[in-house]
């Protein structure tokens, strides 16, 4: 399920500066989204919304200050925040506590956090990580376990998308970033014409059921907060009660509001999440069927398998068969 964007309207994104940020990448990105939106106009997506770019600075002080903003209409919530790459080495504690807390405000709005290479330590010391996985460059994968041990370093992931938080590996993934971001909210068509014009890799077709890319722009904090809730615990210990009293709300009016904000059940919900997680489980691991069902909060690994290829249209097994010959399709 794709998240949704307003027709007409403006995708906001936002880069973020920090000392010894890469250059190439914050004026890259910049670049990529302008050449996104000319690709957009000539393929004729009149409903897609255009993207703006913002450049955003946290001060000694810990106050955001805007550096640039894009032509057009502002206002628009900030859907995205990328936080660069570095040429230099691991962020200071300084800098990176001097982000915590505007970081997880964002968060907590409902803006997707992502990062390219070591600008994942600026999200794990928000404790946004604590529990979940998280990609970087493997020469800086050690430091990120030793230093953040709440977190699943996996640098053998070039990009991880967990929904609300995006993280990739290399120094330059910041091209399959944008770009994974284009077809995310733009769609497959622009994503792809989009690299072909600037001649670097495409978006490769995702396979069915891999990625769950939940509403997070809806506005509704109570909400917002089982979300975020599920993301981390990968809906593993979620059930309707557990989730009401974390939106502080009486179960039916949870269940109307959730439905309303996202488009699914609290059920359906956690299933694509755990499905999601399943994908990645099959893709990087050996384990069998039956460990990545209980893997994922299922003790019944025939409802897993019922639930698994009703959102992937797979049996799991054919899902990594699929992945072993090398077929997107």
């Amino acid at each position: 399920m794709t998240a949704k964007t307003d027709s007409l309207g403006s995708l906001e994104i936002g880069l973020l500066h920090y000392p010894g940020a890469q250059r190439a990448a914050l004026h890259g990105l910049n670049d990529l989204f302008s050449v996104a939106n000319r690709v957009a106009a000539e393929l004729g997506a009149v409903e897609l919304p255009r993207v703006r770019v913002s450049h955003w600075q946290v001060d000694e002080a810990g106050l955001l200050q805007l550096l640039e903003d894009s032509p057009g209409t502002a206002g628009q919530p900030l859907r995205v925040l990328i936080i660069a790459p570095s040429l230099e080495s691991t962020p200071a504690l300084e800098l990176l506590e001097r982000h915590r807390q505007v970081l997880r405000q964002w968060h907590g709005q409902g803006t997707v956090l992502a990062s390219v290479c070591i600008g994942v330590f600026f999200i794990a010391d928000s404790g946004l990580l604590d529990g979940r996985a998280a990609s970087t460059h493997w020469n800086y994968a050690q430091a990120l376990a030793q230093r953040y041990p709440k977190v699943r370093v996996e640098a053998n992931q070039p990009l991880l998308d967990d929904g609300d938080i995006m993280t990739s590996a290399g120094l330059m993934a910041w091209t399959e970033l944008g770009l994974r971001l284009l077809e995310r909210y733009l769609g497959a068509s622009v994503a792809w014409e989009t690299a072909r014009y600037m001649s670097v890799e495409p978006v490769t077709r995702p396979m069915p059921g891999a990625r769950f890319n939940p509403r997070l722009d809806h506005g509704d904090e109570a909400v917002l907060r089982v979300q975020h809730w599920l993301q981390a615990d990968g809906a593993q210990d979620a059930d309707l009660a557990g989730m009401a009293s974390c939106a502080g709300l009486e179960a039916r009016t949870f269940l109307r509001r959730f439905r309303a904000a996202t488009g699914l059940k609290p059920t359906e919900y956690c299933q694509q999440v755990r499905v999601g997680r399943a994908c990645r489980m099959l893709e990087f691991t050996r384990r069998t069927v039956e460990q990545v069902a209980w893997g994922v909060g299922y003790q019944d690994p025939g409802a897993f398998r019922k639930v698994f290829q009703r959102i992937t249209g797979l049996t799991p097994s054919e899902y990594r068969q699929r992945l072993a010959l090398g077929c997107s399709g």
